[in-house]
């Protein structure tokens, strides 16, 4: 089978591998595209996701679409349209019933975090547990199911912030993840939703989703104490600090955007004044189930997507997924079956 995979700093590389026999209990699908994630930009771009490094090669991929392929169970019939729930949970612990995604010891496809390296979706094939499959409508196009993952990330931090319905809304960050995020907020019911960026590529983009205002940062002031939710997609110091003051008192920050694990300036001191609540957000846990469905619902989440290309372009791909003023979220088709 085919297959893209990272080997170290900008080497991407497609190979030929063998196609293993199908384990018990597995269910082989057949890929059809892959989205290129942040975590998937830095494994590539820098050979390394904050302290995860690539110290095998890796076949990157979390943003997935496919069909069925072969199912030994009959569960699923050959041909069916499915995205996938990336993790597989570790073990619970007191105080974590409800938050698997938190359980230590668990995996993420396309993962340095473990050892071995938990190979990723950006194949001809994947085999997978039959828990983290999950069958597409029929209005569902399998290149817009790619993005069920980052949206279900969003919706993750709407529900850590508590919901955003008739709330005054506020996204940092208009890349894939504050896309969605902005898009998920009017579909829960936002009383407004307003977006920053530095660019005006990602701006434009959020306006075509029906936003209620955008503000370039370095050339537009964020009001103070203006908004009940932030949702804060960038990880971004300068960008939290922005939150802190644009958020009204006692309103609350989901960060969202990951940040490196270093000291980080942040300015606590009108958080503490306000009562402002900082509230972490770390992928998701059942989201994804109501990301496929609100996809399913609405074509404009194609708007997100700006490019699609080949498996053989993947350097490319990855070259302009990098650049924000001329990419939302750049998609790769895998290997078209005949």
């Amino acid at each position: 089978m085919q297959a893209l995979v990272i080997h170290g700093k900008q080497d991407l590389r497609e190979e030929t591998r063998s196609l293993p026999a199908l384990a018990a209990h597995q269910v082989r699908l057949r890929m059809a595209f892959g989205g290129i994630c942040g975590s998937d930009l830095h494994y590539y771009h820098e050979g390394a996701n904050g302290a995860f490094v690539v110290r095998e090669p890796l076949i990157p991929g979390h943003e997935m679409a496919g069909v069925i392929e072969q199912d030994p169970s009959g569960t699923f019939e050959p041909g069916t349209p499915v995205t996938l729930h990336p993790a597989t949970f570790g073990i619970c612990e007191p105080g974590l019933e409800e938050k698997p995604h938190l359980w230590p010891q668990g995996a993420y496809l396309g993962s340095a975090s473990t050892w071995p390296h938990t190979q990723g979706g950006m194949s001809e094939y994947l085999d997978v547990d039959p828990s983290m499959i999950r069958v597409l409508p029929a209005s569902l196009p399998l290149s817009r199911a790619a993005l069920a993952e980052p949206m279900a990330v969003a919706l993750h931090g709407i529900e850590v912030a508590g919901g955003v319905a008739d709330q005054r809304v506020l996204v940092c960050g208009a890349g894939p993840i504050g896309l969605l995020a902005a898009a998920a907020a009017l579909a829960k019911g936002a009383r407004e939703v307003s977006i920053t960026d530095v660019l005006e590529g990602p701006l434009s983009r959020a306006q075509a989703l029906g936003v209620s205002a955008t503000y370039r940062i370095n050339e537009q002031a964020l009001p103070d104490e203006a908004f009940d939710v932030v949702l804060e997609c960038t990880g971004v110091p300068a960008s939290i600090n922005g939150a802190i003051k644009a958020v009204r008192r006692a309103g609350i920050i989901a960060q969202i955007g990951m940040m490196p694990a270093t000291a980080q300036p942040i300015a606590l001191a009108p958080l503490i004044s306000k009562e402002v609540q900082l509230r972490g957000c770390f992928r998701f846990s059942h989201e994804i189930d109501e990301a496929i469905d609100l996809l399913a619902k609405d074509a404009r989440f194609d708007d997100v997507i700006t490019h699609v290309l080949p498996a053989s372009d993947a350097q490319n791909a990855f070259a302009i997924a990098k650049d924000s003023e001329r990419s939302g979220k750049v998609l790769i088709e895998l290997w078209p079956a005949g």
